[in-house]
């Protein structure tokens, strides 16, 4: 583990031993609403209404890596206390491969996604809760009830669903037609061609909705406005003078917006 104390935050790179430690997760669940995940990172702000949970957290940190480096915790604990109102960003230092982690989407009704892991996981949870905690009525180790009853949360779902990548591993959502028809009633409605398996079709579907910036089921006249106003964003044309790496930027999500409005229009 290594700490580093900069002027706008504290940086801690370490394996994933570390990420797994009770003093680390205890941490972690209480700042569910702060943190911000980033490739193979976490990025947690400060709360001024945690800061006694802070503070535990960098006297255990403090301790632990004056341990590894053979100096003074105390000493080095008032350092780190000067970066108490600090953001804390956690970094994985790992060369392991990405660890696959099944994520069950269950509609118990119109209004109500169960979803569940198969074992516990801190990092998935967290990252579910810190997108998701407005709309969350129930939560274990394994498990997250969501209310969906609002369009917004719906959207909110389909987001974070969107995000595949957590730290150490690499999210695989499962969920079937009956999940789709009762979450979204003119669902069914949508016709798809017999060759393609259905839940390639229902990945895709989400994913072009996500890169259009609608909810699933939204309107054409919602999608046709949405599109307008994305290409005008993203036209290649409005950064020719850039370099080549922001122009080929540019230039990829104008064509997935082009093709996600073509297949959205195919569909619905």
């Amino acid at each position: 583990m290594e700490v580093i104390l900069r002027n706008n935050l504290i940086l801690i790179r370490t394996g994933f031993d570390t990420l797994k430690s009770l003093w680390m997760a205890n941490f972690l669940n209480a700042h569910t609403q702060d943190m911000l995940f980033l490739p193979k990172a976490v990025l947690v702000f400060n709360n001024s209404a945690l800061r006694e949970k802070k503070e535990a957290f960098l006297k255990v940190l403090s301790e632990k890596y004056s341990q590894t480096q053979d100096f003074s915790s105390k000493f080095y604990l008032r350092s780190m206390m000067r970066y108490a109102d600090k953001p804390i960003k956690i970094e994985l230092v790992s060369h392991e491969e990405p660890q696959p982690v099944s994520v069950e989407l269950f509609a118990h009704d119109d209004d109500t996604v169960v979803i569940s892991l198969y074992a516990p996981n801190l990092w998935v949870i967290s990252y579910l809760r810190s997108q998701l905690d407005l709309y969350i009525t129930e939560v274990s180790s394994t498990s997250l009830v969501i209310d969906v009853s609002q369009m917004m949360a719906k959207a909110r779902l389909e987001r974070s669903l969107n995000k595949r990548h957590i730290l150490h591993y690499q999210l695989q959502y499962r969920y079937n037609s009956e999940f789709m028809q009762r979450l979204y009633g003119n669902y069914a409605q949508f016709s798809f061609d017999a060759q393609e398996d259905e839940d390639e079709q229902f990945e895709s579907i989400l994913h072009y909705y996500t890169v259009l910036e609608c909810p699933v089921g939204s309107s054409q006249d919602a999608l046709k406005k949405s599109y307008k106003k994305l290409v005008k964003v993203y036209h290649p044309d409005r950064v020719h003078q850039e370099n080549l790496d922001v122009v080929h930027h540019y230039t990829q999500k104008f064509q997935l917006l082009q093709e996600a409005y073509t297949a959205l229009r195919i569909v619905s």
